[in-house]
């Protein structure tokens, strides 16, 4: 599962046994950095968008929870998150010592949970699209969201889905929360009726005009749904 977490956080071009992250999770783990690169790049064969070939090295455990992740991508973000803040960043700031078990209150342990999904997935969805707007192409994650396309109120299996999310910048992920934008079938931008019916109001409405058709950039890996992006048609955008 922490592999799996380190997969989905970190660009290919790093999956190797040279990566500092690779090298503290094989200690933390007791593998090898190969042998945890290896188990790393297992999951991209699992990836039916990447078109990998070669699947003899991917075990069952490792197909059980790739399907596990995408049949629930919010329990196993939020126990593997869980994971690594128990487990190894106490071994990265040097504090050797027995996990904790979180104590207080329910809703902080809940809103510590929350947090700890939403980060998963962004993380997950920016490092996909190369920190990059998947429609302008601005490379300044400072500016980018990490939108979901299947809203985080009306799925909680799909909250950390990284096929449930598009890396957007402020003003497009923004129109495309509210419905103002959203992508047809062969995933080119369709703008709504509100927007075009106030072209000239501003300058911003006239960006949003000239991005009408504009094919989405796509992601290295974790395509985004068919099934998700048809719920936002169907549901979230403002024909």
């Amino acid at each position: 599962m922490l592999v799996l977490r380190l997969y989905c956080e970190t660009p290919f071009g790093k999956l190797h046994s040279r990566n500092p992250e690779i090298n503290q999770l094989a200690e933390v783990i007791g593998r090898t950095p190969s042998a945890v690169a290896m188990k790393a790049v297992n999951f991209a064969h699992l990836d039916p968008s990447l078109k990998r070939k070669g699947l003899s090295s991917v075990s069952r455990a490792d197909r059980e929870l790739w399907q596990d992740f995408l049949s629930d991508s919010n329990a196993v973000a939020m126990l593997a998150e869980s994971l690594y803040a128990e487990r190894v960043l106490p071994r990265i700031k040097g504090e050797i010592e027995e996990p904790k078990m979180p104590i207080g209150p329910t809703e902080v342990m809940q809103e510590t949970s929350v947090r700890r999904v939403q980060g998963f997935f962004r993380r997950s969805v920016l490092t996909s699209y190369e920190q990059c707007c998947a429609i302008s192409g601005l490379k300044l994650p400072s500016l980018l969201v990490a939108s979901h396309i299947v809203p985080w109120k009306d799925s909680v299996q799909r909250r950390a889905d990284p096929r449930n999310g598009i890396a957007l910048n402020g003003l497009y992920d923004k129109a495309f929360d509210k419905g103002l934008l959203t992508f047809d079938e062969k995933f080119r931008v369709l703008l709504s009726s509100e927007i075009k019916d106030h072209f000239s109001d501003s300058d911003l409405c006239l960006r949003l005009l000239d991005v009408e058709g504009r094919q989405l950039r796509m992601p290295k890996r974790f395509y985004p749904d068919v099934e998700a992006m048809d719920y936002h048609r169907q549901n979230i955008f403002k024909a």
